[in-house]
């Protein structure tokens, strides 16, 4: 629901600040006062269009907020989870317009996109205004609604990874399909390659060994002759190292007679004697081993040019060279078995879609059963609304096309045009005057009308469709009497589901608020703004009666208020 929906700066609005209640919350006020604007300021919210000329005269930027709670919103929660943003169970969404045009979106403090505010949006709120903007003229939403009613969204998340796993096989088959010519055409030269690679069957890390090795080799004169020289300092040669160690020992044993501390130090100069002999060991091992081998030298050395000739043609390493070769090699197999590979495809495909056939058939049967319950209910309530000659038909079709390469599936020896949804397309018509035809929805013209179809569809729908908020912005255009009381009557039902705002103008409809506030329009120096007030019990009954009789409000019309109020609780 929304709690609190702030304004600044945002057309004849400076700063206001309102918060609404759960049920339904009513908002009146004279023609002008500024009603739609706040409506207006909402869809910004929610990540409608925006323009610099929405930005109130002399500031440099309008912002909106608005506080909801979205406690078990799970569709919600996995958006943001997936847009990295923090959840919580109160979620703030703000938007920034500039004079210079310029708009930032944010969700719980953090920036986004405003296709994410919108989607966000789209998740909070249904707002019916006197445009498109409504969920009901959409006709990509009418097979939506229609499966939300009938609870059928389990099976068709069913069917979507069926079509899923088919458009993944058909994609696979097309590029299999493309890729056959191409090897053909290139079989020949990878063979080419493979032979040039085999022949010389580069090993993973060989270079780097190589490499190692040569470095040795040439330089055998230089390691056999710092070796030498190492051993003879430490050990043969003349005033030696070992020989020293041993001078000191010997000394440090006659000191040791005399102090004790001594000990000490002779058992470390023995460990360093130990050391240095186990080092002369080493390195006399290391020079036995130098090897002079201008055979081996000149080996390497051809092996690492050929190599290098490799790795020019086929990359800048081993393994590069390697990963190509196993690359041209699945390559080269597969040309060999084209027609297995693509036979194979051919069979996994048509088991997907028999599968996806299945349970297309399955959902399609569900919604036609669904539309008849959905038909019914929509006259009836249209009826009670004013609209008692009303026809309503959910008309549900099919496409048939001409083979199953872009994903169809098949009913019989026949195939149909399919989306992730299924093979229904969808579609609402409605007919409000006697020996008048049944014309699609989104093309009826009386505002009045189309704002009684679309209450009577959300009150049907309401327990199937979870968006939290609905906003109405004028819906009893056209209305008044007893028609005014049923819609009113309408919309209080519906805020036993919802959240509901509506903008009225018509006392039977105000009468019922669980929260009415009125818009005014003020005059504050030289400048003029819009203010919103909630209102007490009493104000809500002087409102309640300036609609009913005008300004000049009397205390018949007062009493005539209370009973009208009074009389819409008891109903």
């Amino acid at each position: 629901m929304l709690k609190t929906l702030r304004i600044k700066n945002y057309a004849l609005i400076d700063e206001i600040d309102v918060e609404f209640e759960t049920g339904l919350n009513i908002l009146t006020g004279e023609t002008g006062a500024g009603k739609t604007i706040i409506i207006d300021a909402m869809s910004l919210v929610l990540g409608e269009r925006a323009s610099s000329d929405e930005v109130r005269s002399g500031t440099e930027k309008a912002v909106v907020e608005g506080v909801f709670g979205v406690a078990g919103n799970r569709k919600l929660h996995l958006l943001l989870e997936e847009h990295q943003i923090e959840w919580n169970e109160e979620l703030i969404l703000r938007r920034e317009v500039s004079r210079k045009g310029q708009s930032r979106c944010f969700i719980n403090d953090t920036p986004a996109t405003l296709n994410l505010l919108k989607g966000v949006g789209d998740l909070l709120v249904d707002l019916h205004g006197q445009h498109e903007h409504q969920s009901l003229l959409r006709v990509d939403t009418h097979l939506i609604l229609l499966d939300d009613f009938g609870g059928l969204e389990g099976l068709v998340a069913e069917f979507r990874q069926a079509y899923d796993s088919l458009q993944s096989l058909l994609t696979e088959h097309r590029e299999l399909q493309e890729r056959e010519h191409l090897l053909k055409e290139k079989k020949e030269l990878y063979e080419f390659q493979m032979r040039e690679i085999d022949s010389l069957n580069p090993q993973p890390d060989e270079e780097g060994q190589l490499e190692s090795e040569l470095k040795i080799l040439e330089n055998a004169q230089k390691l056999y002759e710092a070796t030498l020289q190492l051993y003879e300092m430490l050990y043969e040669g003349d005033h030696s190292v070992h020989d020293q160690l041993v001078l000191a020992r010997n000394q440090l044993e006659d000191l040791a007679e005399i102090d004790k501390t001594f000990d000490a130090m002779k058992g470390e100069c023995d460990s360093a004697e130990a050391i240095v002999g186990e080092l002369t060991k080493l390195l006399q091992q290391y020079n036995s081993r130098v090897e002079f081998n201008p055979e081996r030298l000149e080996q390497i050395r051809d092996r690492l040019g050929q190599l290098a000739l490799l790795k020019k043609k086929y990359g800048g390493s081993v393994d590069t060279i390697l990963e190509h070769r196993e690359a041209i090699g699945r390559e080269v197999a597969l040309a060999a078995n084209f027609e297995g590979e693509i036979q194979k495809l051919k069979q996994q495909i048509e088991r997907v879609r028999s599968h996806a056939s299945e349970i297309a058939q399955r959902v399609s049967t569900k919604r036609r059963e669904v539309a008849r319950k959905v038909v019914k209910a929509i006259v009836d309530v249209l009826a009670t609304l004013g609209i008692p000659n009303a026809q309503f038909d959910v008309v549900v079709e099919n496409q048939k096309v001409a083979d199953g390469g872009n994903g169809a599936v098949k009913l019989g020896r026949e195939f149909y045009e399919t989306t992730p949804r299924g093979i229904d397309f969808v579609e609402f018509y409605v007919s409000t005057n006697v020996g008048e035809d049944v014309k699609p929805l989104v093309k009826v013209a009386s505002g009045g009308e189309i704002s009684r179809i679309m209450l009577s569809l959300k009150s049907i729908l309401a327990k199937s469709e979870r968006l939290p908020l609905l906003v109405f912005d004028e819906i009893d255009m056209g209305v008044s009497g007893k028609i005014a009381q049923a819609v009113g009557m309408s919309l209080k039902n519906l805020s036993n589901f919802h959240q509901v705002i509506a903008i009225t103008h018509l006392p039977q409809i105000a009468g019922l608020a669980d929260t009415h506030f009125v818009v005014e329009k003020v005059q504050d120096g030289k400048r003029t703004a819009t203010r919103v007030r909630k209102l007490s019990l009493q104000e809500r009954v002087h409102e309640v009666a300036t609609l009913m009789s005008g300004e000049e409000v009397t205390a018949a019309g007062l009493k005539g208020a209370k009973e009208l109020m009074a009389i819409s609780r008891k109903q």
